[in-house]
């Protein structure tokens, strides 16, 4: 294994994917935002003086994907055919899951995108809610699956979500 971004003289570059075959590249991936129970409990009432977080967030999730090249400096522009963000609740953790699955049909994976999907996903519910709740962590971020291209699938043997 090498990495790929740099040249041969050790300095960065965006890789050259042109050769590449079109093939259907799905990525999912998943995270955390554990906050106090009241924050947790405003959320999901709708009690939230910004609005919806939750809807808001899915938005920002799916925005954050589409713009995934602008602020990644070696990511491909990619044409996405969809991009699907999804929370789960757990209150006796005090924590929202955040989970995004992004597809394309392309030269190269998708695995960025979702991980930048949940990252302002989480990070959208957070300034949402900062004003009541400044003590949010966002954590485990991380890609549960990918699939096409030359590398094939990939699965992450434990799932995250369980340990919630």
């Amino acid at each position: 294994m090498e990495f790929t971004h740099f040249d041969e003289e050790g300095r960065a570059r965006m890789v050259n994917v042109g050769e590449k075959p079109d093939t259907e590249r799905v990525a999912v991936a998943r995270g955390f935002i554990e906050m106090k129970p009241e924050t947790l409990k405003m959320i999901v009432e709708g009690r939230a003086k910004k609005g919806d977080v939750l809807a808001v967030s899915q938005v920002a999730g799916i925005m954050a994907a589409k713009e995934t090249s602008r602020i990644i400096p070696m990511c491909h522009n990619i044409f996405l055919t969809g991009v699907d963000v999804k929370f789960q609740i757990y209150e006796d953790k005090s924590a929202i899951g955040v989970e995004a699955r992004v597809t394309t049909v392309g030269k190269t994976g998708v695995e960025m995108e979702a991980l930048t999907a949940v990252s302002v996903a989480c990070l959208t519910i957070y300034d949402m809610c900062k004003a009541v709740d400044r003590g949010m962590v966002i954590k485990d971020i991380c890609l549960m699956e990918k699939s096409g291209g030359k590398s094939g699938e990939y699965i992450r043997n434990e799932n995250v979500f369980v340990k919630y």
